[in-house]
């Protein structure tokens, strides 16, 4: 096998490895390009490649994670993770773990590691990788690597996000959801929320927000039903798909760009939360991205008179 193809056989894990640590999808996938020109320029064949390309994108993320925590700290409102639609790598005998590490909650918890911990607690508790390669990819000894999995597991376990177990019954609820929305069935969007839920945008600065943070189910409910107007009057469409490995959507105006996309934590039969990305620079590798701010003039000048928000 030629080095093009074992790293495009391990590219989705390599990939999958970078998003974790850094929870976007363009770093990841810069992170991975950097990794294969490494791997491209080195003069001797590693004895294992999967080893070799995962230490390497693992530390090209920490050091782009390091950089980006600045940016993160200056940001406008709530910082999310870029959305990701499919999870490139799939492994049957770790797919909870892969599957839990994905959502927008597990991510954010993340956020709170330091890159060291980040990156441990991926390779380790994602990836099953042993300590003896923990210890390679980070630079560190296998003693300070397990401290670091323990520091990293009580932070995780301590605000580890609960589902329903039943993918089946998410996707359910979410999909009465999303049907309620799109009617602009205000009373049953409202019955459908929890009591304290939580609805979150990310626009950065660069797209309308009337806030950055809803709660309760009054609030929350009284700001669907202010976007449900605001999408009939631009024609936008709401396109039901996973989203970090949880029910959500795409939101489209009606030439088919994107405005947003949704992901709903649903848990005893309500959402709980509701995390939208509204920021555009977040959301090109889903489609071409629509002009939020013009989208909005558009749903404005649409207005009614009988028209109440």
């Amino acid at each position: 096998m030629t080095r093009t193809e074992e790293f495009e056989d391990l590219r989705p894990l390599l990939f999958s490895i970078a998003y974790r640590i850094l929870g976007s999808v363009a770093e990841a996938e810069d992170a991975v390009q950097e990794t294969w020109l490494r791997y491209e320029a080195s003069p001797t064949q590693p004895a294992s490649a999967k080893a070799f390309l995962s230490a390497v994108v693992t530390r090209i993320s920490i050091d782009v994670l390091r950089s980006a925590r600045v940016r993160r700290e200056e940001y406008v409102g709530p910082w999310f993770p870029e959305p990701l639609l499919t999870d490139p790598y799939q492994d049957p005998a770790r797919s909870a773990e892969l599957a839990d590490s994905l959502s927008m909650a597990a991510l954010l918890l993340l956020e709170r590691l330091s890159p060291l911990e980040r990156a441990v607690f991926v390779l380790r508790e994602v990836f099953g990788f042993d300590f003896g390669a923990v210890a390679s990819a980070v630079g560190r000894s296998e003693a300070a690597c397990r401290q670091l999995a323990v520091r990293a597991r009580r932070h995780m376990d301590a605000g580890r996000p609960r589902f329903d177990a039943d993918r089946t019954e998410r996707e359910e609820l979410a999909g009465r959801f999303l049907d309620a929305f799109r009617d602009g069935d205000v009373d049953g969007l409202t019955e459908l929320l929890a009591a304290d839920v939580q609805l979150v945008a990310d626009g950065g600065g660069k797209a309308p927000q009337w806030a950055d943070r809803f709660s309760g189910t009054e609030s929350v409910a009284r700001v669907l039903a202010r976007l449900v107007s605001l999408f009939v009057r631009i024609g936008a469409k709401v396109e039901p798909h996973e989203v970090n490995g949880q029910p959500g959507a795409i939101f489209r105006d009606r030439d088919g760009k994107v405005l947003s996309t949704w992901a709903l934590d649903v848990l005893d039969g309500q959402v709980q939360t509701i995390r939208t990305v509204n920021n555009p620079d977040k959301l090109g590798h889903v489609g071409p991205g629509a002009d939020p701010w013009a989208a909005f003039r558009e749903a404005i000048q649409a207005r009614r008179p009988t028209d109440s928000e």
